[in-house]
């Protein structure tokens, strides 16, 4: 499977059985499989950023954001395949492209964002590496640590 960027995709167990990190989102929630993720392809490593429907528990979070702080890049809420979504950039983490379990299809193709929310989502993934560099770090997931443990992976498949 040719993994790129701006697609969503699923994610298999198997991860969050290798991956103990309690900042990462619940596996699985209410009977329903875990969420969808927005996926970013940088080299071997894909950054997947969880996706939710729960617009109403997110809006307060984003104002109170916005009143504190100006603005706010690490939630966004975009219209992604005729409903809104709610993007978790704080939620984001690296992995490999074997814990993908399959593309998110939607009318019988793979669900492809937009080109302009896809910037947006990459802009402002971008700036939260980048605060991460300066020693703000607006993650929930230790991501440093995910990704020592995917480059690892690598390095000992290959």
């Amino acid at each position: 499977m040719e993994v790129k960027t701006g697609y969503i995709y699923h994610i298999k167990d198997e991860f969050f059985d290798k991956i103990n990190d309690k900042g990462l989102m619940v596996n699985h929630e209410n009977g329903h499989s875990r969420p969808t993720y927005f996926t970013i392809k940088d080299k071997d490593i894909l950054w997947f950023i969880p996706l939710s429907s729960k617009v109403s528990k997110y809006k307060p979070i984003i104002e109170q954001k916005i009143k504190k702080y100006g603005s706010c890049q690490s939630i966004m809420i975009r219209e992604i395949a005729g409903s809104d979504s709610v993007i978790l950039l704080q939620n984001a983490f690296p992995t490999l492209e074997k814990y993908i379990d399959h593309p998110h299809i939607v009318n019988g193709k793979p669900l492809k964002v937009i080109d302009s929310i896809k910037d947006e989502i990459l802009d402002n993934f971008k700036h939260l590496l980048a605060l991460k560099k300066q020693g703000i770090n607006l993650f929930f997931p230790d991501i440093d640590s995910i990704k020592s443990i995917m480059l690892q992976e690598l390095k000992n498949n290959n």
